[in-house]
């Protein structure tokens, strides 16, 4: 979601960690009415009411999680854009349905535990449930308790398939009073002089690149026959969805982390750690640096495509005027790296900034735009050209002072570096507070709070909440012009082709 108008100014913690662990072992799966007969039990209205109970101390704490989204009528399942779009997969398919329903169930206990987490003790007893480790327990009893109605309930299944979809993140109801169908042109050019511009920028910068700054992974490069020999070994369940564990999730991010180069006039050009302090938004110690990461996948026709997703944080994004209307607190740039299905070397690395601005896709010689592109609507913004990778080589990341855009991606050489440490991503939805306590980087409506930008009294009528304003995964609306999210299951395979996988 490039700028428009040329985007550029106008002149405790281990509680926690037991929690998350929990998460990963189990699911929440219950049900509320209206559902078949036969599911309706005295334990599954029992565990309806928990979940109901559960919710409303959430609702009223204001800690609801907003990464997933809840399923009507399936308390205790949550589903995200790339599991809505496996449910055809598992609706005949009763292999392909376990672990389909897993996923769900895997989604629900991670948003469970983060919320259970950051509850205030003065929230507790619920439903005569002490605290937060209890209420955990109670939701995964409920999810034994529901795991095999699920399977076996042929009406209930069909109807969790059909009701597992994600609301996009545009207001439809902004454009209509916005009037969107007339001011999507002048917001369309000033994408397209932006998008001019920057380019202008790439090559100013290849040509005589400013001093920057070197940050490099604290962990050892894998060999790339070592590491592509690994990838081949590794199974799939009957989705298509490779079987990583913990460990081995964490090798692949760590292999392929980017090195980054980012001109520095300031500390706001300093990426290091989410924290929170006083103040009303989180806060970034610089002194730590620190590259946060996450696992996610894609469909390309019938193939199941792995993602590692890397975001660096940075203090702010500081006014270059009186009238920057981009300015801001924190910022944040996100690398996404789209790996081959056979040997996992990369095939299409894409980028953002933690708003959901500045979507531009870096291709390698093995991928290509599909044509014809429309040239109504953002499509896929592709600045330059990649080299071909093997898996494990990495690349190296630029970014400009102040505005952080990313202004070159190129293989990294392996040059020296300040180390960064890694870290899950989850794991800033349940930051420790001064007080002890935890509290997530998002809030309920999945954006960061205190970091509005002052663009969004001017670009509200695209639709988009609070445009500028940095978000939680799966609600990046990355387009004023048209509709397009970050992950969104089918944004590679619609906007390019990859011949090897046709």
């Amino acid at each position: 979601m490039p700028g428009v108008f040329r985007r550029q100014p106008l002149t405790t913690f281990g509680t926690v960690a037991v929690l998350l662990a929990g998460a990963l072992l189990a699911g929440c799966a219950s049900l509320r009415a209206p559902l078949p007969a036969p599911t309706r039990d005295a334990a599954s209205i029992a565990c309806t009411q928990w979940f109901e109970q559960l919710d409303t101390a959430i609702d009223h704490a204001g800690v609801r999680d907003a990464e997933a989204d809840r399923i009507e009528g399936f308390a205790g399942l949550r589903v995200d854009r790339f599991s809505a779009a496996l449910g055809p997969r598992a609706r005949g398919d009763t292999a392909a349905f376990e672990p389909w329903l897993a996923r769900l169930q895997h989604l629900e206990a991670e948003g469970r535990a983060v919320e259970v987490a950051n509850l205030p003790r003065t929230a507790f007893p619920i439903a005569g449930v002490a605290n937060a480790q209890a209420a955990a327990s109670r939701s995964r009893g409920c999810s034994q308790q529901w795991l095999g109605t699920l399977q076996a309930d042929a009406a209930a299944r069909a109807a969790l398939i059909d009701r597992a979809q994600v609301p996009d993140r545009y207001a439809s109801w902004q454009r209509v009073a916005g009037l969107y169908p007339l001011l999507r042109w002048p917001f369309f050019a000033g994408v397209q002089t932006w998008q001019t511009e920057h380019v202008k920028a790439m090559q100013q910068w290849s040509a005589q690149a400013p001093t920057t700054r070197r940050f490099t992974s604290a962990a050892a490069a894998m060999p790339p026959v070592a590491l592509s020999a690994w990838w081949r070994s590794r199974q799939r369940d009957a989705l298509g969805v490779p079987r990583l564990s913990q460990d081995e999730a964490a090798l692949l991010l760590a292999a392929h982390a980017p090195a980054w180069e980012i001109e520095t006039k300031g500390e706001f050009d300093r990426p290091g750690r989410l924290r929170w302090g006083q103040p009303s938004a989180p806060q970034v110690d610089s002194a730590q640096p620190m590259l946060y990461q996450r696992l996610a996948y894609t469909l390309y026709r019938d193939q199941v495509l792995t993602q590692l997703v890397y975001s660096l944080w940075f203090p702010e994004r500081p006014a270059q005027g009186r009238l920057d209307i981009l300015s801001g607190a924190l910022d944040a740039v996100v690398v996404r790296i789209t790996l081959a299905p056979d040997d996992g070397r990369p095939l299409l690395v894409d980028t953002m900034h933690g708003c959901g601005c500045y979507h531009q896709f870096y291709a390698t010689p093995e991928v290509s735009l599909r044509l014809p592109a429309p040239t109504s609507v953002e499509w896929a913004f592709t600045p330059a050209r990649l080299p071909s990778l093997r898996a494990g080589e990495r690349v190296v990341v630029q970014l400009a002072a102040r505005t952080h855009y990313v202004v070159g991606i190129a293989r990294d050489d392996g040059a020296p570096g300040s180390p960064y440490a890694q870290m899950d991503e989850r794991l800033l939805r349940t930051l420790p507070t001064p007080s002890g306590t935890s509290q997530s980087a998002f809030g309920p409506d999945g954006l960061v709070p205190g970091t509005e930008r002052g663009e969004r009294f001017l670009f509200w009528p695209m639709g988009i909440a609070s445009p500028g304003a940095i978000r939680q995964w799966g609600h990046h609306a990355t387009a004023f012009v048209g509709r397009r999210h970050f992950d969104d299951a089918d944004l590679i395979e619609r906007r390019f082709v990859i011949p090897a996988l046709e």
